[in-house]
């Protein structure tokens, strides 16, 4: 998006680009602000009107004055200001996307989907990160909505009720990922959390495990998965003192966390035979303090992680871990955000991506 063109009719009726330059000079710089597409002009020795018409429309001008606007342009490092074009046009061609975190592999697909697909769409990818903190979420959206872009993409869903206010408020396109919910702002493409936690459980009942615990992550979605793995655990009787153990460690995750949620876990319970993490590098953690003190994976522990990240395929024992296709999910979000921007009207506004247990060595 470039600079606002002028209105053709300022110009005399019989001018032409020649007609309208300016004598060419070198630009006097005064002050710290950027450069002006007045200064480019400047520079090109042509009028402002006729160097604003050169960067929109290229083929109004003459190829020696399209030549002469564009040195100028690469001489003085101008950029066209986007906003002013954004607000002639009511379009940005800037799609915001909201990850908790940039550390680790887990976002790193979504992010890169959508970079590529709404790339070659002509739309750019503005990364907010929001921590897992609400209050921090909360914040970084009101600056987003302020700035008007095409479309918003959100990892998880939108509770804050003001903040959820805005976004509807605002007619931007939004697409919550990475959960689900019958009543999204707009449109969400993920999976069902609890769903997670229950099919686990029942996969480690089925392989014959008995004593199961949870090391996971405070943050909401991954609390989700680890209730729904303990409450389903405990109705199959896969636990030796009446609850299933719990371990809760900030977010995000890390592999000393794990090693130190499985030794408070074999304090409390020392006869535990599965544990399901809320990461795969929680899990990594728990197999490498498992490792240590001469516990055998899988014989005398099962261990699942959830991601699916690229190491886990690598590890010894291999990790079995929860597959999220978030290429698939990247892919229906940028689907989303385009459609709805050309003003076609989008399919299902709920899609649910499922999750596939990766079966491996360590359960």
């Amino acid at each position: 998006m470039s600079a606002p063109v002028l209105p053709v009719s300022s110009l005399p009726p019989d001018a032409t680009d020649e007609d309208h330059a300016a004598p060419r000079r070198r630009v006097s710089r005064r002050g710290g602000g950027g450069i002006t597409l007045r200064e480019v002009a400047q520079l090109a020795g042509v009028a402002p009107i006729t160097a604003s018409r050169a960067l929109n429309t290229p083929s109004a001008v003459s190829p020696r004055v399209l030549q002469k606007v564009r040195e100028a342009v690469q001489a003085t490092g101008y950029v066209p200001n986007l906003l002013a074009g954004g607000l002639a046009s009511s379009k940005s061609r800037l799609v915001a996307l909201v990850v908790p975190t940039v550390i680790g592999p887990v976002f790193q697909g979504i992010v890169h989907t959508l970079t590529e697909s709404l790339g070659a769409a002509g739309y750019q990818v503005m990364l907010g990160q929001s921590g897992y903190e609400n209050s921090r979420e909360d914040a970084l959206l009101e600056a987003i909505i302020g700035r008007r872009p095409d479309g918003v993409v959100l990892t998880g869903i939108m509770r804050a009720p003001e903040v959820r206010q805005r976004l509807l408020a605002s007619g931007i396109p939004v697409v919550e990922t990475w959960d689900l919910t019958p009543t999204p702002i707009d449109m969400v493409v993920g999976f069902s959390h609890e769903d997670v936690g229950v099919e686990v459980a029942r996969y480690l009942q089925a392989a014959g495990r008995r004593a199961a615990a949870v090391v996971g992550g405070r943050d909401e979605r991954s609390q989700r998965r680890m209730q729904a793995f303990a409450q389903e655990a405990a109705r199959l009787g896969m636990t030796a003192a009446g609850t299933v153990p719990m371990h809760a460690v900030s977010a995000p995750t890390t592999l000393g966390q794990g090693r130190s949620g499985l030794a408070d876990l074999l304090a409390r319970q020392p006869d535990i035979d599965a544990i399901f993490c809320s990461s795969d590098l929680l899990a990594l953690g728990v197999m490498i303090e498992a490792q240590s003190r001469g516990i055998v994976i899988p014989d005398q522990l099962a261990v699942i992680g959830f991601g699916d990240q690229e190491f886990s395929k690598d590890l010894q024992p291999r990790l079995t871990s929860v597959h999220v296709d978030d290429i698939a999910i990247g892919r229906h979000a940028a689907r989303f955000i385009i459609d709805r921007a050309a003003g076609a009207e989008v399919g299902p506004r709920v899609v649910d991506v499922g999750f596939t247990i990766i079966r491996r060595d360590s359960a």
